[in-house]
C-alpha cells in the first residue's frame, strides 16, 4: 500500500505541475518512446484465447426484470455470472431484438455492484434496452492477459465482447445497437472496448478511470494495483518496456483513432478533496487519489481526441471523491447520450 500511495502522490504532483516524475524503479516505468506507434492499433503479439463453447449453465430470476446467468467461459476458464435487467415487453421468443447497455464494475468489486449501489433498475425502467452487467474479476482489467506471451485464461475481453455478446444475441434477443459505460476500472474497460472493437459500441462512458495507460507513472501504478490484489504484475500486459507493443495495444491513447463515430463522455474529479456529495466529516480514503489520477489521464486522452478531430465530452468537476455518489451523478448526466445512442 505504501508503494501505491507513493506512486499516487507522485502522480498528484505530475497532474498539478505538468512535471515528469523521477521513477524510483526504472524497470517499471515507460520512458518516452521515440519509435512510431504501431499503425495497426488492433495489433496483439499473441493469440488470445479463441472463442470456444461458452454456454449458459444456469438462469436465476431475481425479480420481474432481473435475470442472472451463470456462464461457462472457456476464455476465462471459470463459471462467471452475468446480470441482466430486461426491458418491458421482453420475451425470449419475441420477433424483435433490443438494444444493449453494458455497465462495467470497478476493481475489487463484482457484477452486482450496479444493482447493489445504485437505483439502476428504477432509473432504466422505461429504457427500451437490455442492461447487461457482467463479472470482470477484482483485477481483470478488461483485458486478455499476456501471461508471458502464452495468452490464454483469463481472456476477459474475449469473454465480454465475444462470448457474452454472442450468447445474448443468440438466446436473449440482444440487438446490435450497443452502449457501454463503467466506473474506475470499468471506465477504462468501457473506453478500451469501444476503441479496440471499432463499430461495436455507439456510446462509451467513463467515470473516474485511467484512460491513458502509458503516461509517466501510470504503468507502475497499474502494476502495483495488480500486486495489491495478489496478481503477478507482469501477467496482465507484460513488462512496460520489453512488451511495449502489448501495452500500446491496450492503451486508449493508441487506440483513439478507432473512437471516431462513438459518442464519448469522460469525467472525474480533479483532486481528492471531499465534495458536495460527501457527507460532512466523511473520512478521507487513499482510493480518493483515483480522481486526480483519472483527471491526469482523461485530459491526456481528451487532448489526443481533439488532435484527431473526434468530438467528446470531458467533464472535470473539481472536488469529489472516488465514490458511488459521483459516479451515479455522472452516469445520469450522461444518460441522455446513452438513450440517443440506443434509439
Amino acid at each position: 500500500m505504501r508503494g501505491l500511495l507513493a506512486l499516487a502522490t507522485t502522480l498528484l504532483l505530475v497532474a498539478g505541475t505538468g512535471a515528469t516524475p523521477a521513477h524510483a524503479d526504472p524497470d517499471w516505468s515507460l520512458a518516452p518512446d521515440k519509435e512510431p506507434e504501431p499503425r495497426d492499433t488492433g495489433y496483439l503479439p499473441w493469440q488470445p484465447a479463441l472463442p470456444g463453447t461458452a454456454r449458459v449453465v444456469r438462469e436465476r430470476q431475481i425479480d420481474a426484470r432481473t435475470l442472472d446467468l451463470l456462464v461457462s467461459s472457456p476464455s476465462v476458464g471459470r463459471l462467471l455470472p452475468v446480470r441482466l435487467l430486461l426491458p418491458k415487453g421482453w420475451s425470449r421468443s419475441a420477433k424483435r431484438t433490443w438494444p444493449v447497455l453494458y455497465l462495467l464494475h470497478g476493481g475489487a468489486d463484482d457484477y452486482t455492484s450496479w444493482t447493489r449501489m445504485t437505483d439502476i433498475e428504477a432509473y432504466t425502467e422505461d429504457l427500451d434496452a437490455i442492461v447487461v452487467m457482467p463479472e470482470a474479476g477484482r483485477a481483470g482489467n478488461y483485458s486478455n492477459w499476456y501471461n508471458g506471451g502464452k495468452g490464454g485464461p483469463p481472456a476477459w475481453a474475449t469473454f465480454h465482447t465475444y462470448e457474452v455478446r454472442r450468447l445474448l444475441e443468440v438466446g436473449y434477443r440482444a440487438g446490435t445497437r450497443r452502449a457501454i459505460a463503467g466506473l474506475s476500472m470499468g471506465a477504462y474497460g468501457a473506453v478500451k472496448y469501444a476503441a479496440a472493437n471499432r463499430g461495436m459500441f455507439r456510446f462509451a462512458g467513463a467515470y473516474s478511470g485511467i484512460l491513458a495507460t502509458r503516461l509517466p507513472g501510470i504503468p507502475g501504478l497499474i502494476m502495483n494495483a495488480q500486486a495489491s490484489e495478489k496478481q503477478d504484475p507482469l501477467a496482465l500486459w507484460g513488462h512496460p518496456k520489453r512488451d511495449k507493443r502489448v501495452w500500446a495495444a491496450n492503451d486508449p491513447m493508441t487506440l483513439a483513432p478507432n473512437l471516431r463515430g462513438v459518442r464519448l463522455y469522460l469525467s472525474s474529479g480533479t483532486n481528492s478533496f471531499l465534495g458536495d456529495l460527501d457527507p460532512p466529516g466523511s473520512p478521507w480514503h487513499p482510493a480518493h487519489l483515483g480522481e486526480p489520477i483519472s483527471a491526469y489521464t482523461g485530459k491526456a486522452l481528451s487532448a489526443r481526441l481533439k488532435s484527431l478531430g473526434i468530438p467528446h465530452t470531458l467533464h472535470l468537476y473539481g472536488n469529489g471523491t472516488h465514490t458511488w455518489p459521483y459516479w451515479i451523478r455522472e452516469f445520469k448526466r450522461s444518460f441522455p447520450m446513452i438513450r440517443q445512442a440506443l434509439e
